[in-house]
């Protein structure tokens, strides 16, 4: 009877713990999924060029760049917007801000543009499951 009552409040503890962290880990697909759009987004803008450190790149070059430097971050991005923040807006080496080059020469920091994407993405989320989709 002694070994019955500490495996009984292991397996306890782990029935109520566990959906607890499913629901933990669901949120944070939810927001790596917003990121993956985020570069996604990158990626597929061909016409623009995008501006570090005074250097251009193609639209498949800085969704790399982004993709790895979130990788090397990973334990200081809980979200998109941390994302944004802290990786894909500043470079840690110069401190210089990214840039958006458009096909008309125009050029909007990358944390703008990318704020107004998230917030695109999330308004579509929105009006998704408002319409029941």
């Amino acid at each position: 009877m002694k070994f019955f009552k500490p495996i009984f409040c292991c397996v306890l503890f782990l029935a109520l713990s566990v959906p607890s962290l499913l629901r933990a880990q669901t949120a944070s697909l939810g927001e790596k999924e917003k990121i993956e759009a985020l570069i996604r987004v990158v990626s597929q803008l061909k016409t623009a060029k995008f501006v570090r450190n005074g250097w251009t790149y193609s639209a498949d070059t800085a969704a790399t760049f982004l993709r790895s430097k979130w990788q090397a971050n990973d334990s200081v991005v809980k979200s998109a917007r941390d994302f944004i923040d802290r990786v894909a807006t500043v470079s840690g080496t110069s401190g210089k801000p990214y840039l958006v080059r458009m096909k008309d020469g125009t050029e909007i920091p990358s944390r703008e543009f990318l704020f107004t994407e998230l917030k695109k993405l999330e308004t579509a989320v929105a009006e998704q499951h408002a319409s029941g989709g």
